[in-house]
């Protein structure tokens, strides 16, 4: 395992879901509803921020390596599912919308993994769309950790509105590799 600064900064988004989940088993008269949302916000805001920053690091900087692409998405499928278990726990997101998010982020990491032991890894690399679909999410997500109007604008409404485009991405995304792996499979 290369212990570097990018990999460091994965581990600490890992270590950042619990923190997040936490915030809401601390007792009203510790920490209100409202200052509840604005940390565990703050929190998801940060680990998104790092998942951006540790890949753009590791580029830079040429410290790259077969461990830190293993454990980068694992640390942003953990966070996102987290994050969605634990929005239908408090009621904030629909529970069919959080399983359809986290059965493709299952159906895909295992697709991937399929394709890697066929050498095909290639033919699902991220594309566009899964972009697409992980900035929804990481939209919507603290819209929806956050819950409360914000200089007037209605965070709650716009954070379920984005949740429902991030599933229409998620399932769109989810058909497009189902594609390009069906495309490799008929090749055989």
């Amino acid at each position: 395992m290369n212990f570097n600064i990018p990999n460091a900064l994965t581990w600490a988004r890992i270590l950042m879901i619990p923190l997040v989940l936490a915030v809401y088993y601390l007792p009203q008269d510790v920490l209100s509803q409202h200052h509840q949302n604005m940390l565990a916000c703050a929190l998801f805001v940060v680990a998104a921020v790092t998942d951006w920053f540790d890949g753009w690091l590791a580029r830079k900087l040429g410290l790259t390596s077969a461990f830190g692409a293993f454990l980068d998405p694992v640390a942003d499928k953990l966070m996102v599912c987290a994050a969605l278990v634990l929005l239908v726990w408090l009621d904030r997101c629909n529970a069919v919308l959080a399983f359809i998010i986290v059965g493709r982020e299952l159906t895909i990491s295992a697709l991937r993994e399929w394709m890697a032991q066929l050498g095909k890894t290639k033919s699902v690399a991220v594309s566009f769309i899964g972009k697409l679909k992980t900035a929804a999410q990481m939209i919507a997500i603290p819209m929806l950790l956050y819950y409360d109007d914000l200089l007037g604008l209605p965070i709650r409404r716009m954070g379920s509105v984005l949740m429902v485009v991030a599933v229409v991405l998620t399932l769109w995304s989810m058909v497009y590799y189902m594609r390009r792996a069906m495309q490799v499979l008929n090749e055989k």
